[in-house]
């Protein structure tokens, strides 16, 4: 695939967003849910991971090194696969081996299992992605990544037509949390409590 081609290749979906009448009631309040785990990977990862393949592809990169035991090897992974890139995802020692079947059989990634811990595994990609050609996908920490990320906010505010009194963010890395507050500020919202 030519990199000026990178653009036109739709990697997440909108998702919907859905008023949740259990916690509404158990709340008092509205609440609505965002169903991301509706996107071709199962988790919102996609949004983010896939934003940075996308500008990597764009500024030549051939290569995505990824570091991860879960979703963000699978949004990274896929997005390579989408792009026409090729992919490593290291992986701990503890991935679930079904994990690294799938990175390894449906989405054709080279994995390699590296040390006890997810640090031990992003030192080994760190590693990898200097060789020319490659982009390092981190699983959470890059601006990129966040931009991707605020498009979920861009989704709740195009479908709530209101801006929310409340964002409940589940945070592990903070990359989601991230694009959340960027994607509140980019549609003028400084006040709503994340």
């Amino acid at each position: 695939m030519d990199k000026s081609k990178a653009d036109d290749v739709q990697l997440h979906i909108h998702t919907p967003l859905l008023l949740s009448r259990p916690l509404s009631r158990k709340t008092g309040f509205s609440v609505y849910l965002k169903y991301d785990n509706m996107q071709p990977t199962e988790s919102f990862k996609l949004r983010g991971v896939g934003h940075l393949c996308k500008k990597g592809k764009k500024s030549g990169c051939t290569h995505i090194v990824s570091s991860s035991g879960g979703n963000a090897g699978v949004a990274a992974a896929y997005a390579a696969k989408q792009l026409g890139l090729a992919a490593t995802v290291i992986v701990p020692e503890t991935t679930p081996q079904f994990t690294v079947d799938r990175l390894r059989h449906e989405l054709g990634a080279n994995v390699e299992i590296h040390g006890k811990v997810w640090n031990h595994a992003e030192q080994r990609a760190l590693e990898l992605a200097k060789q020319p050609g490659c982009v390092y996908v981190s699983p959470f920490d890059h601006p990129d990544i966040w931009e991707g990320h605020a498009t979920v906010i861009e989704e709740i505010a195009e479908d709530l037509k209101e801006k929310p009194d409340v964002v409940i963010v589940s945070v592990g890395g903070g990359g989601l949390l991230c694009g959340v507050v960027q994607g509140l500020w980019k549609m003028g919202d400084r006040k709503s409590v994340v």
